[in-house]
């Protein structure tokens, strides 16, 4: 397979429609996309080329946690087993695994901005990086005041290269603008790291791992046949970059498709 210059990328992400001062949350398959020069850090480069020095990316990060089992245990237990978890730091600790092997290079890149929340953790490089991701709600992170709302505000862009339906996390923002009933909540415990020392720390959000609702059978991840609608009606710009398939979607116009779509079907 021909491994890909960066500016053999830069030139497919024009074409989907990238243009500079875009502000892009992006969602990347690495293998999908097939050899590029440089590799992640390649990749990296073409997205920083394509929007400029006043364009911004933004990538979500998340935090493996080996841990998350204690949150259905009793206090006294939980506190126990919390005690031998290694804390959280931002300044250290990886992405989620799940989230891809970009993530992880986006983090340590140079000039990336980083914050510091174990959940909703977000990174941005670029002209509105500080604006997007500094000081995010510690409750409800992906809802009101969350990085995503900011992206919506910004006139930001979902840019999708060969991932996975249910990787839109923008999709969890029009989660608490759904007009559902019964949202489902959850309660996670983290143990953090501070200055004096790790402390755990309660998180209140809705249900992001599972659901809003419990929906059940097939349809459990509602978010994979939702993708399938919301590019069916037609709102992405459709293309190649690399070898894989890439989507580009302005992102009030997918939170007001979606917010509207789990009204009608999750209820």
């Amino acid at each position: 397979m021909t491994v890909r210059a960066v500016a053999s990328i830069v030139h497919d992400l024009v074409a989907l429609g990238v243009r500079p001062g875009d502000t892009l949350m992006v969602h990347a398959s690495m293998r999908r996309l097939g050899p590029i020069e440089g590799g992640a850090l390649g990749l990296i480069e073409a997205l920083d080329t394509s929007v400029g020095s006043d364009g911004t990316l933004l990538m979500v990060l998340g935090a493996d946690d080996p841990w998350s089992w204690v949150n259905e245990r009793p206090e006294r237990e939980r506190v126990a087993a919390l005690a031998d978890a290694p804390p959280f730091d931002s300044r250290t600790t990886p992405a989620e695994r799940e989230v891809g092997v970009l993530a992880e290079v986006f983090r340590t890149a140079a000039g990336t901005v980083v914050n510091d929340h174990p959940e909703g953790r977000f990174a941005a490089r670029g002209g509105r990086a500080h604006e997007l991701v500094d000081d995010p709600p510690w409750d409800d992170y992906y809802g009101p005041g969350s990085p995503l709302e900011r992206l919506v505000h910004a006139r930001g862009k979902v840019l999708r290269l060969g991932a996975d339906l249910d990787t839109i996390t923008l999709l969890h923002y029009a989660e608490y603008l759904a007009d559902v009933p019964d949202k489902r909540r959850v309660t996670r415990h983290r143990r953090i790291a501070t200055p004096d020392g790790p402390v755990i720390r309660t998180i209140s959000c809705l249900d992001d791992s599972d659901g809003i609702v419990e929906l059940g059978g097939d349809d459990d991840d509602y978010f994979i046949t939702l993708t399938r609608d919301a590019l069916a009606a037609g709102l992405a710009a459709v293309g190649s970059v690399g070898e894989a398939t890439a989507e580009l979607l302005d992102g009030a116009e997918l939170v007001a498709f979606a917010s509207d779509w789990m009204h009608r079907h999750l209820i």
